[in-house]
């Protein structure tokens, strides 16, 4: 099929992209299936047969220029976008022998803090490459990764992590390892990933090429000896194979407690999104433990834990005097409260616990998230109100949509009184002279809609 669409003069609105990805699909399946099964040969002749098909490299081309949120962000060649006859034509030229361009490095703002990270954008050429191998690199290693990796993976996302986190304390308190890998994407050791990923020479070039690169930032071009370029489609991959091993290491942390390792190895945890992971065990000794084995794996990576976002801590108790209880994980704050037995969680017997799990948003998350609606009140307090209704619908339906599977109805209560006391501030800003009823009337009105 992608030999007869290549044949012909295809125009690219009327390409049949169900037809492409079921093509697509088909041979990842095959290679998820035989990098299972650990059969390296297959796998290497699929993944060939995938980044030489036709229909592979119209779904990259169609992900750098039409889909991904950054498609219109512009390289070192200064091109931003492609007209539909330029992108077939990338189609056609795409191939992994393509020699590889420095990256442009753009600092973005961390949010709820001061901190900028670098971001470094490929050209759309280099892109496309890289949104292809990633098609044929990533089920291999989907046959391979950890249980309990969530980020950047198909099929998984942060609730997921943190639906495994409450599955795990939810019978028990435990100490917990809050961690958080610094500046993970800046420092992997390029050899180690390199022979981690253990791919065939093309390919293990390709990617050699797009680690080395190189920046241009502000105009001054910067050779890159180690990490990998945030803002490349490959980079999540890369840091998750770069990763990939965690949970193996604090295994063996289990496997050396005494008694039975099958109970040793089911009572430690480690649930990781991205670079940021903890990891749960009913003693603190275990805890601790884990931590130095963690630190040293790091090391082969080139990479360290951040000191000043790495803490210990306890789902039930107080550590420490001026510590809190529970912990912070991906915008949740997961805690267990002490509860009377009409209130308590079960064991699987029907025994009161004592205590109750509960995952809520975290202050910070809802300390942004508020921030960031003030700051699009107070830049739109001259437009017109549909325009900031426009711009704050998005921004809070997307904070409520994240928040909704948790316990969230007394916070999503608070935040929208104190929304409602901004608007009416901003209402009454614009007609000084008004009364209040008058300003209620002119904007907060219910507009019932009749059946017809």
């Amino acid at each position: 099929m992608s030999n007869t669409l290549s044949n012909q003069m295809v125009e690219w609105n009327l390409i049949p992209w169900r037809k492409l990805e079921r093509h697509v699909f088909k041979l990842q399946k095959r290679i998820f299936q035989a990098s299972g099964r650990g059969d390296t040969k297959a796998v290497r002749r699929l993944q060939k047969t995938l980044m030489r098909s036709w229909s592979a490299k119209a779904m990259a081309v169609r992900k750098v220029t039409q889909d991904n949120q950054g498609k219109k962000t512009a390289g070192v060649d200064g091109v931003k976008s492609l007209t539909p006859k330029a992108r077939l034509t990338l189609v056609v030229n795409l191939k992994l022998t393509n020699k590889v361009k420095a990256t442009r490095r753009v600092w973005i703002p961390k949010p709820g803090t001061d901190e900028k990270r670098p971001l470094g954008i490929p050209t759309i050429q280099d892109r496309a490459t890289q949104a292809l191998v990633k098609l044929a690199l990533e089920p291999e290693w989907e046959a391979k990764f950890e249980p309990n990796s969530y980020g950047f993976r198909p099929g998984r996302s942060a609730h997921d992590a943190i639906g495994a986190i409450f599955s795990i304390i939810k019978q028990k308190p435990k100490w917990v390892l809050d961690a958080d890998i610094s500046k993970c994407f800046d420092k992997i050791n390029h050899k180690e990933l390199l022979t981690k990923i253990n791919t065939f020479p093309t390919l293990n070039r390709l990617i050699k090429a797009w680690l080395k690169s190189g920046v241009f930032d502000g105009g001054e071009w910067l050779q890159t000896d180690e990490g990998t370029p945030q803002g490349g489609v490959i980079s999540p991959l890369l840091a998750n194979i770069a990763l990939h091993g965690m949970e193996e290491a604090i295994n063996k942390v289990a496997q050396s407690l005494p008694g039975n390792k099958k109970a040793n190895q089911k009572a430690l945890s480690l649930i990781r999104y991205a670079d940021d992971f903890v990891i749960l065990h009913p003693d603190l000794d275990v805890i601790e433990r884990c931590k130095t084995e963690i630190s040293v794996w790091l090391e082969k990576m080139g990479l360290e834990l951040k000191p000043s976002k790495t803490r210990i801590g306890h789902t039930l108790q107080k550590p420490h005097i001026n510590s809190q209880e529970g912990f912070d994980f991906l915008g949740f704050n997961v805690r267990q409260y002490k509860v009377g037995k009409t209130q308590s969680g079960k064991s699987s017997q029907g025994k009161p616990l004592g205590f109750k799990t509960l995952i809520k948003p975290s202050i910070k998350a809802i300390k942004r998230h508020y921030d960031e609606i003030c700051r699009i009140i107070k830049a739109y307090k001259s437009a017109p109100q549909e325009a900031l209704i426009k711009r704050l619908n998005p921004v809070i339906r997307g904070w409520a949509n994240y928040y909704s599977m948790v316990v969230s109805k007394e916070i999503f209560s608070d935040i929208d009184r104190l929304v409602l006391q901004r608007l009416q501030t901003w209402a009454k800003r614009r007609h000084s002279r008004k009364s209040g009823h008058w300003i209620s009337d002119k904007y907060w009105k219910t507009k019932i809609s009749t059946a017809s």
